[in-house]
């Protein structure tokens, strides 16, 4: 236990996580909007090749030097890379720091076939450790057991579909989503047993998550002020990004802190 809480206290204080040099332009905007530039400096970018180039596919989170967060379900046997310091992902704005993969672990309990089952969690560990500066820093991890509450303002970033059958973003955009409480999210008309204790929605309105969002944070502040990761995007209703009643749902990170802390020792 003492090397778990180690690996907590490294992951979230040494190199000052959820505190961004650039702070976010944060509003209660309805739709989603093009970020503040690295003001989500542990947003990242999972590309994947294909013949010689790479391509956008998923979102994660840094949260150590040499370790990222993202979904279980973004994973195939495809070969990765990841982008840190990424903003407009047309262009080399210079401050992009490129990783390969050197190992992957799936959640031992996310099955393909069963989005709405959980355990929709991956931990990608990088080639070598990024150079933490003003544009590349690790999220905070809520301690194990915590719940954001109920219309808590949080924001979901991403370079997803602008909307439904729409090209993926260039520039990251980031959407205010209010959290929906789950007993609200899985009540009747809303998501109802899809939903699991283990998962948090956000959104319902006309504010969502699309696709190529998948993976990336649901980033509430702390009452200390800091940032944490307090989901990974997980999914949307087939009807569409912007279902009403049908929030983005994400698989709730402190259900899974443990986990986390675990993978992180044993790689």
């Amino acid at each position: 236990m003492m090397k778990v809480a180690l690996v907590l206290l490294f992951a979230a204080y040494a190199y000052g996580c959820g505190t961004p040099t650039y702070e976010p332009s944060v509003g209660r905007v309805v739709n989603g909007e093009d970020a503040r530039p690295y003001s989500w400096p542990w947003q990242i970018s999972l590309q994947y090749r294909s013949g010689s180039r790479y391509y956008h596919t998923c979102g994660g989170t840094l949260l150590a030097p040499n370790w990222v967060m993202t979904a279980g379900h973004c994973i195939s046997s495809r070969t990765y890379r990841v982008v840190l310091g990424e903003f407009d992902l047309t262009k080399g704005e210079g401050y992009e720091q490129i990783k390969s993969v050197q190992k992957i672990i799936v959640h031992p309990q996310w099955d393909d076939n069963c989005l709405s089952c959980g355990n929709d969690i991956a931990m990608i560990k990088l080639s070598s450790p990024v150079v933490l500066n003003d544009k590349v820093q690790p999220s905070c991890v809520p301690k194990s057991g915590e719940i954001a509450p109920h219309d808590d303002p949080c924001y979901i970033t991403g370079w997803g579909r602008l909307y439904n059958g729409g090209p993926i973003a260039s520039k990251l955009q980031q959407a205010l989503l209010p959290v929906v409480g789950h007993s609200v999210c899985s009540s009747s008309g809303w998501w109802g047993s899809y939903v699991k204790t283990t998962m948090i929605c956000a959104g319902g309105d006309i504010r969502s998550g699309c696709h190529g969002d998948s993976g990336g944070p649901l980033n509430c502040k702390g009452a200390d002020g800091r940032w944490y990761v307090h989901g990974v995007t997980s999914f949307v209703s087939s009807l569409g990004c912007n279902t009403l009643q049908k929030p983005t749902v994400f698989t709730r990170t402190s259900s899974f802190t443990q986990w986390i802390s675990d993978t992180m020792l044993q790689y």
